[in-house]
C-alpha cells in the first residue's frame, strides 16, 4: 500500500542510489530498490536542478553559455557520481569488443575502460555539452535538463521489466522483479517531463525515445541476450542526448 511515509522512504532509497548527495544515515524497512526505483525519474529532476544552478551561477558570473553548459554537465556528473556514464563506457566496450556473449559480458565487467568506452564517453560529453549550450539561456536550458534528466530515466524500470537478466548475478539481478505499478508510475512522470516542450515536441520527443527503446533493446538481446547494470546506464545516456537534442531544435 502506498502511503505518504513509503513515498518518502522510495525518494531516500532512489536518492542514495542515483545519486552521490550526503544524505544523513538511515534505515528503510519494508521498502526495496524495486520498489523505489519508479522514483528514478524524480532524482533525475534533482539532478537537473542542481545541474541547472550550476549553469544559473556561471551566468549571473558573465561566463559564455559553452564555459556554463561544461560547468553544467560538470555538476550533473558530480551530483549522479557519473552512475550512467560508467554504464554507457562499460556497454560500449563489450559490445564493440567481445567477440562472444560470454567475452562480451566479462569486458563489461572490467573496470578498467577501453577505446570503445573511452569513445562512447567522449562522445556522449561533447553531444551533451553541444546541445547545452545550443539552448544558450537559463530559460531553455533548465526545460531542456528536466526533460532529458527526468524523461531519460523513466525508461530505466520498463526497460529492466522488458529484458531479461544477461547474468545471473550483478547489480540488475539485485534490484529484483518490478512490477506494473512502478513501470507506469515512472512513465507517467516522464511523460509529463516531456510536456515541458509542448504537445506537439512531447509527441515527438516521444517517438523518438520509443525508436530508441526498441532499437536499443533489440541490440541488447542480440549482443548479450538480455540488460545488466551497464545497458541500463547506457540507455538513459542515450536518451538523455536525444532529449538534449529535441530540447535544442524545439527550443532555439
Amino acid at each position: 500500500m502506498t502511503t505518504p511515509a513509503t513515498i518518502f522512504d522510495d525518494l531516500r532509497i532512489g536518492l542514495v542510489f542515483f545519486t552521490r548527495l550526503p544524505l544523513p544515515h538511515f534505515e528503510v524497512k519494508g521498502r526495496s530498490l524495486a520498489d523505489a526505483i519508479w522514483t528514478a525519474p524524480l532524482i533525475g529532476l534533482v539532478v537537473a536542478l542542481l545541474a541547472w544552478l550550476a549553469y544559473a551561477v556561471a551566468t549571473l558570473l558573465g561566463l559564455a553559455p559553452s564555459l556554463a553548459a561544461a560547468l553544467t554537465l560538470t555538476a550533473g556528473m558530480l551530483v549522479s557520481g557519473c552512475l550512467h556514464e560508467d554504464g554507457l563506457s562499460d556497454t560500449a566496450d563489450g559490445f564493440g569488443g567481445g567477440r562472444t556473449r560470454e567475452r562480451k559480458l566479462e569486458i563489461m565487467r572490467d573496470s578498467r575502460i577501453g577505446t570503445y568506452g573511452a569513445c562512447a564517453l567522449a562522445l556522449s560529453i561533447l553531444a551533451r555539452w553541444g546541445a547545452i549550450d545550443a539552448l544558450a539561456t537559463p530559460g531553455p536550458v533548465f526545460v531542456g535538463l528536466v526533460v532529458a534528466h527526468a524523461a531519460s530515466r523513466a525508461l530505466i524500470p520498463i526497460f529492466m521489466q522488458m529484458l531479461p537478466q544477461a547474468r545471473l548475478d550483478g547489480l540488475s539481478v539485485g534490484v529484483g522483479t518490478l512490477s506494473d505499478s512502478v513501470v507506469l508510475t515512472a512513465l507517467a512522470i516522464g511523460a509529463l517531463a516531456l510536456l515541458l516542450l509542448g504537445l506537439k515536441g512531447a509527441v515527438v520527443a516521444a517517438i523518438c525515445l520509443a525508436l530508441l527503446f526498441v532499437a536499443f533493446r533489440k541490440l541488447c538481446l542480440a549482443q548479450i541476450g538480455g540488460q545488466s547494470g551497464d545497458t541500463i546506464g547506457a540507455i538513459q545516456q542515450l536518451a538523455e542526448i536525444i532529449l538534449l537534442f529535441a530540447a535544442s531544435a524545439i527550443l532555439t
